[in-house]
């Protein structure tokens, strides 16, 4: 068999270097990006983002009239939730290899069909197991959608267009917590739940057609391998702390969540190993040697940890403390949607004006400083000033997320890309189930007493204050992680034509 022109000889002399064959290597079209990009197919990528990280929480207000409709306790219903989540988030990992081995645009096309039957099939159920059993195909389908679609937006994308890609991409991961309250109220309350899922039909059918016209075709992978013993340490490491996650932020924490987590990492650290050593590994962790990737592991985990708690922490915050109903808490918690929105057109300059490296430390920092505002909200605070700090949180917010979801690929070789990209999306749903659990563990920790001074024992804010400023501090690592990157870390997107040399880049970085 012949060497496909666009891949490096096998015989070459990097043919026996470690990792030389590692995913996306031996790929003929791994390294390809055109010279245009097509917003269109990042648009409808992002809408079926946005159909899955919805119908990730959405289900959250419509609890009570599933449960009613099945005759069981509403806390049963929660298995739902957990089951989709945990689908996507253990799926991941698989879907990068069938991208290869089967061309992204058909795996792509089946995510989008899967998704949309199983959401017919949630509506059909007639019973919670078959409920939980149509989420889990749902949640199959979601886990496909998600980095296989960034894949194929990513490889049609040259460096200097990557900040515009992105821009589309982000913007469902920034909205869809905020409006899946909302969105899930209105439809259960004036229509019924099973809207919930219907909706997603004809979403589903006008994507899968779109996808068919606008998703590149690309031949897979015949000769791809499956790394078997990766592929099982990783989905038992990501599943485990999910569990661990989900325990943590439930009513059932202590022991078995912390048996859960502690078996995720150690799942998660037994399959880092083997791919380390493995001559075709599931994912090529040499990834992390590059600094502006390695930043999604740390301070932009950190990162989307903390922005995930808000969505949560508000609500109950509203609700709990102050005593809100529902739809005047959720009209609040819009308002970080209107600042995620609002935003989102300066982003872009903002990143070419200021550098990664600046906007990434002071949108870390101001966020901590919006949450330390929340912690001083009160139920006699005036509305409109409420409204005004959640608008612009939600705008710190967004400038946070663009610039992350762009500086993690900015410097990734195109080999790597596959890699990199379900590695960050692992993260990103981790991030999402931590943020949650860190949330209800700061509620139950602080209790009714909090941590400001002059605050009553009794008072019923306190712990959502409490948490609020202990949020805040955790945002610091994120601002402390990002002040330790290059100082031109990322150039190359950010300001293209003033990148660093490739000599530059080879350099040690901090």
């Amino acid at each position: 068999m012949s060497t496909p022109p666009d891949r490096p000889d096998a015989d070459g002399p990097d043919a026996d270097r470690p990792g030389a064959d590692r995913p996306g290597a031996d790929r003929p079209d791994a390294a390809t990006i055109t010279d245009a990009w097509s917003p269109r197919l990042a648009l409808l990528v992002a809408a079926t983002f946005f159909m899955e990280f919805l119908d990730g929480t959405v289900l959250t207000t419509a609890i009570p009239s599933i449960a009613a409709d099945f005759s069981v306790a509403a806390a049963d219903v929660n298995i739902t939730m957990t089951a989709y989540l945990m689908t996507v988030a253990m799926g991941i990992p698989l879907s990068g290899w069938l991208a290869e081995r089967l061309g992204a645009r058909r795996v792509f096309c089946l995510a989008i069909a899967t998704f949309t039957a199983a959401s017919l099939l949630c509506a059909l159920s007639q019973d919670l197991t078959m409920l939980t059993l149509s989420r889990v195909l749902q949640g199959a389908g979601g886990a496909m959608m998600v980095p296989v679609g960034t894949l194929v937006v990513l490889r049609g994308t040259p460096k200097k267009d990557l900040l515009r890609a992105t821009a589309y991409l982000v913007w469902p991961g920034l909205l869809a917590p905020v409006l899946a309250p909302l969105v899930g109220g209105a439809l259960t309350t004036y229509l019924s739940w099973h809207w919930i899922f219907l909706v997603n039909l004809p979403l589903g059918l006008a994507a899968f057609l779109a996808a068919l016209r606008l998703v590149p075709a690309a031949a897979g992978d015949s000769r791809r391998r499956l790394d078997w013993p990766g592929l099982a340490l990783t989905t038992l490491g990501v599943g485990a702390l999910m569990v661990g996650l989900e325990l943590a932020g439930g009513h059932r924490s202590g022991t078995p969540a912390a048996v859960g987590i502690v078996a995720g990492l150690a799942f998660l650290a037994a399959a880092v190993t083997w791919m380390r050593r493995a001559r075709t590994p599931l994912f090529n962790l040499s990834v992390f040697s590059t600094r502006t990737f390695r930043a999604t592991a740390t301070g932009g985990f950190i990162y989307r940890l903390t922005i995930s708690s808000v969505p949560f922490l508000l609500p109950l915050m509203f609700q709990n403390g102050f005593g809100w109903d529902p739809m005047h808490a959720g009209i609040m918690v819009a308002a970080v949607f209107v600042g995620n929105i609002g935003i989102k057109p300066a982003t872009t300059p903002i990143i070419r004006r200021f550098g990664f490296k600046p906007v990434l430390a002071f949108a870390s920092l101001a966020s901590a400083a919006t949450f330390a505002l929340c912690a001083l909200i009160e139920a006699g605070t005036p509305e409109p000033l409420v409204f005004a700090l959640l608008v612009a949180s939600g705008a710190f917010r967004s400038i946070g997320f663009s610039a992350y979801a762009s500086v993690q690929y900015a410097d990734v070789d195109p080999a790597q890309l596959p890699s990199a990209n379900a590695v960050s999306a692992t993260l990103v749903q981790l991030a999402a189930g931590a943020g949650i659990a860190v949330g209800a563990l700061l509620l139950r920790i602080f209790g009714s007493a909090g941590l400001i001074p002059g605050t009553a024992a009794g008072d019923p804010t306190a712990p959502y204050r409490s948490a609020f400023l202990a949020i805040a501090a955790v945002m610091l690592l994120s601002t402390l992680d990002s002040l330790a990157l290059p100082r031109h870390a990322g150039a190359e997107v950010s300001r293209p034509g003033q990148a660093p040399t490739a000599a530059q880049r080879r350099r040690p970085q901090a």
